[in-house]
């Protein structure tokens, strides 16, 4: 299905995308975010601030609890903000996941101005670990555990699903070893994926081609330019870990985005379907969306998260 991305860059055509029909908007570049600005949760936590490891104060979560007796399938929430900013108050669709009878864990992970990667992804894997040791206590389902993130979160909910049991990313020392860190389905709001493919993608768009300078979010989180440290930027790159045993996931990109360039869900969604099968990964531009926005939770969009999410954890 061809697309016409409003910032100029045009990905190439995926089988399993679907263009819902939208208003016009003109390609922006916001500052970093994606669940990462203004909450717009409702709902309070049953439980908050839960350590899931003692080696940063960053290391905690807010645990949402739906109505019932449980046990109850778990989406763990991953904010955006460049891996540099943002916090787990600051986060899209809990209620909706609430209302679906999804418990809610949304989690902070060091930033990149306190440590560097693997970190962020060492500290997601270990909070699932960390809530797979206390299922019983908060009646969750162990089996059914997914992830869903946005743009910064976005890679690490995709980088949570691609390398489970990738003992460099696993953080085992942190906590909780014994438990698996694997998910069972994975929805992505637009995340970066390689990083180093990221400014020719934007080359000859009205969109800042800046990834490879130093102070980009991507370097900062790799402590170095990303393009004079290739192995790091690849091993931050979900695509990377890709097998046949990834789970299933929703992906989803504004076509005017200027912050991540939408080829990035491209190239994921191209390796995923190769590796699992184009039943169970799809991929959906939103015609003139930015670097999220109402577009992305408009009532109709979360119910399609909702719907996929349905499909693989009850």
């Amino acid at each position: 299905m061809a697309v016409i991305v409003s910032c100029g860059a045009t990905p190439k055509a995926a089988p399993q995308a679907v263009v819902p029909t939208t208003t016009s908007q003109t390609a922006v570049r916001p500052g970093p975010g994606g669940l990462g600005g203004m909450s717009s949760i409702t709902a309070l936590p049953q439980y908050a601030n839960l350590a899931y490891a003692t080696t940063s104060a960053a290391q905690g979560l807010d645990l949402y609890l739906p109505a019932g007796a449980g046990p109850f399938p778990l989406v763990v929430v991953i904010h955006g903000g460049g891996f540099m900013m943002g916090d787990k108050s600051g986060v899209d669709g809990v209620d909706a996941l609430l209302a679906q009878g999804y418990a809610v864990a949304s989690i902070n992970y060091r930033l990149s101005g306190e440590a560097k990667f693997p970190a962020q992804i060492q500290d997601v894997k270990t909070a699932v670990r960390w809530l797979r040791a206390h299922a019983e206590e908060y009646h969750l389902d162990p089996q059914k555990f997914g992830a869903w993130g946005a743009s910064a979160g976005g890679n690490l909910a995709a980088l949570l699903g691609t390398s489970c049991g990738d003992p460099a990313l696993e953080g085992a020392g942190l906590g909780n070893a014994e438990q698996s860190s694997c998910v069972q389905a994975v929805v992505d709001w637009y995340g970066p994926t390689d990083f180093l493919q990221m400014d020719q993608q934007f080359s000859g768009t009205s969109c800042p081609a800046d990834h490879d300078d130093a102070s980009s979010p991507e370097s900062q989180l790799i402590g170095a330019p990303i393009q004079s440290k290739p192995d790091l930027a690849k091993a931050a790159n979900p695509i990377t870990y890709v097998t046949p045993q990834a789970p299933p996931f929703f992906i989803q990109h504004g076509t005017a985005d200027c912050n991540v360039p939408p080829q990035q869900s491209q190239i994921l969604y191209d390796a995923l379907q190769a590796a699992i099968g184009a039943d169970k990964v799809s991929l959906t531009f939103l015609e003139g969306a930015g670097h999220g926005g109402s577009q992305f939770t408009d009532l109709a969009n979360l119910q399609r998260v909702t719907d996929f999410l349905n499909t693989y954890l009850k």
